[in-house]
């Protein structure tokens, strides 16, 4: 191949990354309400669970794990039973969920600073302790949230298909397609939460409440949908 040829599938990689992510779905609603609630590292963070997962199903069918995806697609159901059960009650979680206190005072002051207030500015260190926990429930809720879903499997499966992908023998280029699926994917969410964070200052206390209550709502019902669907197949 040529350096030109390289370039291409390097370019179609990117692009493969940015299709997979794009659709504003109930994941990407859950990164603008917790970009909007939280600020902009916890929207980036939700997104890198999302790229987590997508690396996964990526490289199962990139190169072409047959006992794996078969073994998924066979099982696609149940899992998105499980899946969809575990999104329901996270649903609701965020639908009851109301502005804390913890959430309210972090306001963005120049150059990204936060500003602490109350009686978290009395204890940093539980400050910082719950700070850190919360970007992990970030990364982990929105990684379970994406892989509960197999059909992506399908989706990589058509994506490689359209753009010609992994016709190469070359395991180190295949290697570096799964990285520029990766940079697409988390171009596409650090896109999405910039974007967000531009509008975020105009967000106020009824507004984030408002918020909650719809993502919580998309959630049950994109659980709900997947939920039916899956036992009417099952059955």
């Amino acid at each position: 191949m040529t350096v030109i040829d390289i370039i291409q599938e390097f370019l179609k990689a990117t692009i493969v990354g940015i299709c997979v992510s794009a659709p504003v779905g109930p994941l990407g609603v859950l990164c603008i309400q917790r970009t909007i609630n939280k600020g902009k590292w916890h929207g980036v963070v939700t997104g890198l669970g999302a790229t987590t997962s997508d690396i996964i199903y990526a490289f199962l069918v990139g190169f072409s794990m047959n006992i794996i995806v078969d073994f998924i697609s066979a099982h696609q159901y149940v899992i998105q039973l499980i899946g969809a059960i575990v999104i329901g009650f996270f649903g609701l979680h965020i639908y009851r969920t109301k502005p804390k206190e913890m959430e309210i005072i972090r306001k963005r002051k120049q150059e990204g600073e936060l500003r602490v207030e109350g009686s978290m500015a009395k204890n940093p260190t539980l400050y910082e302790a719950i700070l850190k926990n919360d970007y992990f429930h970030d990364y982990i809720s929105a990684f379970g949230l994406c892989f509960s879903n197999p059909l992506i499997i399908f989706l990589f499966i058509g994506l490689f298909a359209q753009f010609h992908m992994f016709g190469t023998e070359s395991v180190t280029l295949n290697m570096s397609c799964i990285f520029f699926i990766i940079v697409g994917a988390f171009l596409w969410w650090m896109t999405l939460t910039y974007i967000v964070c531009k509008f975020r200052k105009n967000f106020k206390e009824k507004g984030i409440i408002i918020l909650n209550h719809i993502t919580g709502g998309i959630l049950v019902i994109a659980a709900i949908a997947t939920a039916v669907n899956a036992i009417i197949m099952l059955i």
